[in-house]
């Protein structure tokens, strides 16, 4: 029996060095990795995703119920243009043929411009050397207008004109109903402050995140995964109900990291370690909360059931940098370990410098250049091993504190 591998023709029957091939970035470069580009096109609007290669219909999973999901795959049926595929969004869910039809209509539209603009670069003169751009997507504006403002965002706040302009025109073409609900930001403080957005930035990028009952969430993001560790911290809960009060600080965990991760765009494998519980019955009731608010996000996600240890294996789609990986970048100075050598460290591989170079330093002294408390350490904590290197070495040893140093930094001279 054949698998499915082995009737797939080889790459290098289908294409040559030196062809140009229409390819669309579908994941961009994240971490080490780098972008990841399909020949399948998929051109995303609010309502539906064309896709011109290939010939389907198909209704987000997010759409619930038989008879709406049957509505909408005939309606995509019925207006779908000759060629090429449509996939039904989640917000699409109760529109009418009309409003499908135009989103659909729009999107044809830029198909048709993407293969017009690669015609006219074959035909060109001094055609462009590959790769150019022959397409893109709308930028972080317009993009967030168009996927995110659904009901239940009351308004789009900006405060610079040229892109209120720009999403007023925007709405207005293919949102008409919320065009009105744009408001230019004209105060005097900035608008992250006014509305808080600079500490929830400074909260997500911490590495303890609190909850609201006095628990806390432990957040570790590394190359491999993500680990959350939930903690109860102050909170003892009311009487002597230890299940009740571990309970009580799951549940507001399992809300909290959801947010976080979707705020922080962390994606991956992601371990969810919850506060050990004895009752099976409380592990289900902390599993059922996680998948209702895994519900509310847009990426793709998938839980398994808490283990008797309360570990959660789950994973969130990545398609994007993560919050902290887009605002940081790995510090110079510990190159990304996020640790610093303790002062007794830095102390004794001053000693073991000492011991290496007391033949190339003349004279009778050697003269140890160092951050302060590195300083402050060798005359206190180090007094003794300080006294025996002098003698060792036979030479005085004077210390020279420097501000400007870095913690790990040092300096001998003679």
């Amino acid at each position: 029996r054949h698998n499915r591998a082995s009737r797939e023709t080889p790459i290098r029957d289908l294409l040559r060095e030196g062809q140009e091939v229409l390819v669309q970035v579908s994941k961009g470069p994240i971490s080490t990795k780098g972008a990841r580009v399909t020949a399948h096109v998929a051109l995303p609007g609010r309502y539906v995703v064309y896709m011109p290669t290939v010939d389907s219909v198909g209704v987000s999973k997010r759409i619930g119920g038989d008879k709406e999901r049957k509505r909408l795959k005939e309606v995509i049926e019925a207006i779908k243009p000759p060629t090429g595929g449509v996939v039904v969004r989640t917000l699409a869910q109760g529109l009418t043929k009309k409003q499908l039809k135009a989103d659909v209509g729009y999107l044809v539209k830029v198909w048709d411009g993407v293969q017009t603009k690669l015609a006219q670069s074959n035909q060109a003169r001094r055609k462009p050397k590959a790769p150019y751009l022959v397409h893109e997507e709308p930028d972080i504006v317009l993009r967030a207008a168009r996927d995110m403002f659904t009901e239940d965002v009351a308004e789009i706040v900006v405060d610079d004109p040229k892109d209120f302009q720009r999403l007023k025109e925007f709405l207005e073409l293919f949102l008409p109903e919320r065009a009105g609900d744009v408001r230019l930001y004209e105060g005097d403080e900035p608008l992250f402050d006014e509305y808080g957005i600079e500490d929830e930035i400074a909260r997500a990028l911490s590495r303890k995140v609190s909850l609201p009952s006095g628990g806390y969430l432990i957040i570790d993001q590394a190359e491999a995964l993500t680990a959350i560790d939930v903690n109860t911290g102050r909170f003892t809960g009311k009487g002597k109900d230890v299940e009740q009060t571990i309970l009580q600080t799951n549940l507001e965990a399992v809300v909290e990291a959801c947010y976080q991760l979707r705020f922080r765009n962390i994606g991956g494998l992601i371990v969810l370690d919850f506060i050990d519980m004895e009752k099976s019955a409380n592990r289900d009731k902390v599993y059922k909360a996680l998948l209702k608010e895994l519900k509310k996000d847009k990426a793709k996600t998938t839980a398994v059931r808490i283990s008797e240890l309360g570990l959660v294996e789950m994973t969130r789609k990545r398609t994007h940098e993560s919050l902290g990986r887009l605002l940081y970048e790995p510090c110079f100075y510990c190159d990304g370990t996020g640790h610093l050598k303790s002062k007794t460290t830095v102390c004794h591989e001053i000693f073991r410098q000492m011991r290496r170079e007391k033949d190339s330093l003349p004279g009778y002294k050697i003269t140890v250049s160092a951050h302060p408390a590195v300083c402050d350490a060798l005359e206190r904590e180090e007094k003794d091993a300080l006294e025996e290197a002098s003698k060792r070495f036979q030479r005085r040893i004077e210390l020279q504190p420097r501000t400007e140093y870095h913690l790990e930094q040092f300096d001998l001279t003679s």
